[in-house]
Parts: structure tokens; sequence; C-alpha cells
């Protein structure tokens, strides 16, 4: 018996100094790691932020260029009938979009869906205005009966989407 205190007596404290020495350790990798993760963190911000902007700013414009009174005034010519007008403005809304779908990596989910439903809001009024016109119309007419479903709405969508979208930038900075 005295020998396994005399055991336990030089044991137990290497023991201590052992579990002490494992949990000081422990604590000091933890912090370093954690260090190690704000220094990543900081470094991908410096190179994603720049990429977040210009996606922001690729977005504004996209919803710039397909807002109905810019649209109809580039896509339409001289001469152009109704049918024709309606099937280039959702073409081009259509690689409008296309264009910028890698932009969804850089906003929110509901920043996205609101960019998207702008669009089939737009796709929907060409073609309300569409069928309320006669199938013989000239552009002209197509383009009066857009800009007449336009000055209903209190705002358009693409207004709507750039105030989500420079609501959510605001929240980034």
């Amino acid at each position: 018996m005295d020998t396994f205190l005399e055991i336990l007596k030089y044991v137990l404290p290497s023991f201590v100094m052992f579990g002490a020495l494992y949990f000081v350790m422990n604590r000091f990798l933890e912090t370093e790691h954690r260090k190690q993760l704000m220094v990543l963190r900081k470094e991908n911000n410096n190179v994603t932020t720049p990429l977040r902007l210009q996606a922001y700013e690729r977005l504004v414009l996209f919803l710039e260029r397909i807002s109905m009174d810019k649209l109809v005034l580039r896509v339409s010519k001289p001469g152009m009938s109704a049918n024709l007008l309606k099937a280039d403005l959702i073409k081009t809304i259509q690689q409008e979009f296309e264009h910028n779908l890698t932009q969804q990596l850089y906003i929110s989910n509901s920043s996205w869906e609101n960019i998207t439903q702008a669009k089939d809001e737009y796709l929907k009024i060409v073609r309300i205005a569409a069928s309320q016109v006669k199938s013989d119309a000239n552009a002209v007419d197509l383009g009066q009966k857009i800009f007449e479903i336009m000055v209903k709405l209190d705002k358009s969508p693409s207004q709507i989407a750039v105030l989500i979208l420079k609501k959510e930038i605001k929240q980034l900075f």
C-alpha cells in the first residue's frame, strides 16, 4: 500500500499538470484559429466587396435598361409592326437578364427574387399591351399602350427593385 501511495504521489501531480497543459494549449490553439479566421475573412472582404459593389451596379444598370420608357424607345424602329416590337422587347429583356444571371451570386436571395420579379412584370406588361392592340397595329400603337399601362402603376418594377438594392447596399456599409 505504501508503494501505491508513493507512486500516486508522483503520478497524480503529473496528471494534473498534463490536464492543465492540455487545457491551456487547447485554448491557445482555439484563439490562434479564430485569429486566422478573422484574417482570412478580412482578406476575403477586400476581394469580395468590390465584386459585390460591381454586381449591384450591373443590376441597377440592367433594371434601367429594361425599364419600358427606355426600352421601347431603344428597340422600336420606324415602320415596325406591333408583333415585331413585342417579340423584340421580350427578346431584349430575356437577353439582358441572361447577361446578368451570374450577378445573383453577390446579392441576397430576396433582392434577386425582386429583380426576377421586375423582369417578369415587364414581360407581363408587354404581353398585356400586345393583347390590347389590334393584330395589324404598328409599333407606335403598342408603345403607346405600354406607356398607358406604365402610367397606371405607382412605381415601375425597376424603381421598386432599385430601391431594394439600395437598401441592401446601405446595410452592407
